[in-house]
């Protein structure tokens, strides 16, 4: 997945190419340790004119009933494996608590339950794979700004970050446990909202149950599924591989909008 070419990497890298051609030499390309820097830079900078463009609140696309696709692919995990999840699964997650925590003023701990009873939000949309597929769905859950509030941040909050229950192959902590984050201009956007079904029916396993993250304007690889845990911070630095999420950490851009 690593080596695929997305839009959004191409119109990266033409506007990376004088920056690159200008250097001396391909020695340069090997021996300068800011190249890094230059890529996050370019990064930011197409996060800064896509919402300069679009606004904060600009919503993504929603569709019709009759849009929905007659078949939805799993993106990412078939199933979590953790001993945990099998457990919650098999009592259908009625044990199951989303845990929200950090740099928030009151720490939560929310059944399936109660999240249901919860004001909610249903939207079809169209949800777009770094692989190259496309799929229309009709989902429904809590605006995350909802919980957000309820737990209240504190001032030097930045990033929310979801904490997984699916484990991939061994991250650089040596856990394994999938992870992805964004920031208070996505965590607040109208459209972005924690899901617990999709297509009218409760999530399937394969599709992340019981919870899962829907930040509409951005790639699959953002829409955390298996979602656990929910922590504010102020930065990325104590996590993982320092770079926001378990793709991230393997190369794959933080800011994933479309």
């Amino acid at each position: 997945m690593s080596q695929l070419l997305t839009r959004r990497r191409f119109l990266i890298g033409s506007m990376l190419g004088a920056s690159v051609l200008a250097l001396p030499g391909c020695d340069a390309l090997e021996q300068n340790a800011d190249i890094g820097a230059v890529l996050r830079s370019a990064e930011k900078l197409t996060m800064k004119a896509q919402r300069l463009l679009q606004g904060h609140d600009a919503l993504a696309r929603e569709f019709a009933e009759s849009d929905i696709s007659p078949s939805f692919r799993v993106n990412g995990t078939n199933a979590p494996d953790s001993d945990e999840y099998v457990e919650l699964a098999e009592g259908k997650f009625q044990g199951w608590r989303l845990k929200i925590g950090g740099l928030v003023e009151r720490p939560q701990e929310i059944s399936l339950a109660d999240l249901k009873k919860l004001p909610a939000r249903t939207q079809i949309t169209r949800h777009d794979c770094v692989e190259g597929w496309s799929a229309i769905g009709k989902w429904t859950g809590v605006p995350l700004l909802s919980l957000l509030r309820l737990a209240g941040l504190k001032p030097t909050a930045r990033y929310v970050v979801f904490h997984c229950a699916d484990e991939l192959e061994k991250t650089l902590d040596g856990s394994g446990r999938y992870y992805e984050s964004i920031d208070l201009i996505d965590a607040f956007h109208p459209q972005t909202i924690l899901a617990y079904q999709m297509n009218g029916q409760d999530l399937s396993i394969g599709h992340g149950a019981p919870l899962r993250l829907r930040v509409e304007r951005q790639l699959g690889y953002k829409q955390a599924k298996y979602i656990m845990r929910i922590e504010l911070v102020d930065s990325f630095a104590g996590l993982w591989g320092g770079n926001g999420g378990y793709w991230e950490d393997r190369g794959y851009e933080w800011y994933a909008g479309i």
